[in-house]
């Protein structure tokens, strides 16, 4: 492979890919409301020449070039937040803005800059000879991942009937290559009370007040260490080889699990009663060895929550919400943990592709590389449509694209020129790489 082509090759198309990534920004493309950009991305597929171009019934777009047996993915939401206070912003987040190195607005790292890397990375591929024979190359632009991560590929993996030999997801990741991240669940607790006149608040059974002595053991669940005299151990314990022997070691990789009551609802007759229902919601993350059942049964167990218990219901959030086709596509708020090794074919083929681009180490414009001294292969902080990919179906993933981390949901988002040629490249020299590495479809 001539990699010296692939880089001359990828840096000849970064206006093409500021161009198309600007026009991105420029349509609001919020969950659920992505159909306009999705239409944008199709053109754009069509226009670089891919063989196969479709939107499927709950909106992604899926652009296939190649006829090989062998499926290699490169996946991009393509929904995002929105832009909150805009006072916050110094410049127009769908406007956006660019100078020589930069590239500002809405979705820019988190994360519209994968797709214009995927779609060029695999536009160069062609023209360059190095789609392998057996392979087709998918580009999935898909939606509603920042309402519900994955949902996307549980549609595309059950419903349109695509299963990858493996899946690179172009979520931003500061120049590295990620193999893994924490999962996460939603969890809700329901507390029932009896209404009063608040003058008498003992004639009742105030659900709030309850509810305040859980919202207590949640924090205490997240805060504490794991000492046998501690009533409440903390989520640190699993990084302890006696509380999670087979999954200590990935989950000191991918970092303890956390806690947190993110809302609150309440009902009460009026400001002068006594409230008869109290509602939570956590946000749980998971690290290696944890699952639904044993998180759900963590709450349960709270000294509060048994103190309760007649009052008391936890169960996990469903999500129900339409897409913008208006296709409801119901499932549970579980988005589970997902994690390689270093070893693993895919993860050494995008590595070795690494190594032959770019060398062993991160890279970036000056500017980034603060927060690029870090292990070329590491992990994401947050969570991406992976935990449904291989998190649900096994199918294998890693992590390689454009932006940063830290730009994500951010007011003032930018994201790297130079990461969107980097990115390119790689992907182009990725799928020659691991067929060779790997001529046999691994299972």
């Amino acid at each position: 492979m001539d990699y010296s082509k692939i880089l001359e090759a990828a840096q000849s198309y970064q206006e093409d890919m500021t161009a198309f990534l600007r026009d991105m920004i420029k349509i609001p493309s919020e969950s659920c409301e992505e159909e306009l950009v999705i239409k944008r991305i199709a053109e754009e597929m069509e226009k670089v020449g891919f063989d196969n171009v479709q939107i499927d019934a709950q909106g992604n777009c899926l652009g296939w070039m190649g006829h090989g047996p062998r499926i290699i993915a490169f996946d991009g939401h393509i929904d995002t937040v929105g832009v909150g206070l805009r006072n916050n912003w110094e410049f127009d987040p769908y406007e956006g803005f660019e100078n020589e190195t930069l590239i500002g607005g809405r979705g820019g790292s988190d994360q519209e800059g994968g797709i214009a890397s995927a779609v060029y990375g695999t536009k160069i591929m062609k023209e360059l000879g190095l789609l392998p024979d057996d392979v087709t190359i998918l580009v999935t632009a898909t939606v509603q991942e920042e309402d519900c991560d994955g949902l996307c590929w549980q549609f595309i993996h059950k419903e349109d009937g695509v299963t990858p030999e493996f899946v690179v997801s172009t979520e931003p990741t500061d120049g590295g290559i990620y193999r893994g991240h924490r999962g996460r669940m939603e969890i809700r607790v329901d507390m029932h009370g009896i209404s009063c006149h608040g003058s008498a608040p003992d004639r009742g059974s105030n659900a709030i007040e309850k509810m305040a002595e859980v919202i207590c053991n949640v924090k205490a669940l997240n805060e504490n260490d794991d000492a046998d005299e501690t009533e409440i151990k903390g989520l640190i314990k699993m990084l302890n080889p006696k509380y999670n022997p087979e999954h200590y070691e990935d989950a000191r990789f991918l970092g303890r699990g956390t806690c947190t009551v993110s809302q609150i609802y309440f009902t009460s007759p009026s400001r002068c009663a006594v409230a008869d229902s109290c509602s939570i919601s956590i946000d749980r993350r998971m690290t290696a060895g944890e699952t639904f059942e044993s998180c759900l049964e963590e709450i349960r167990q709270l000294p509060a929550c048994r103190k309760y218990k007649d009052d008391v219901t936890v169960s996990m959030y469903m999500y129900d919400r339409p897409s913008y086709t208006d296709l409801v596509y119901e499932t549970e708020c579980y988005f589970p943990t997902w994690i390689n090794s270093e070893s693993a074919p895919h993860v050494k083929a995008i590595t070795d592709a690494h190594h032959a681009l770019f060398g062993t180490e991160r890279i970036g414009t000056p500017e980034s590389m603060d927060k690029r001294n870090r292990p070329l292969v590491d992990k994401w902080t947050f969570s991406t449509n992976c935990v449904s990919i291989q998190g649900r179906y096994g199918i294998p993933c890693v992590g390689f694209g454009p932006g940063a981390e830290s730009q994500a949901h951010a007011p003032n988002e930018i994201t790297y020129k130079q990461d969107l040629v980097t990115c390119a490249a790689l992907l182009c020299a990725l799928p020659m790489t691991y067929v060779e590495q790997n001529p046999e479809a691994v299972k």
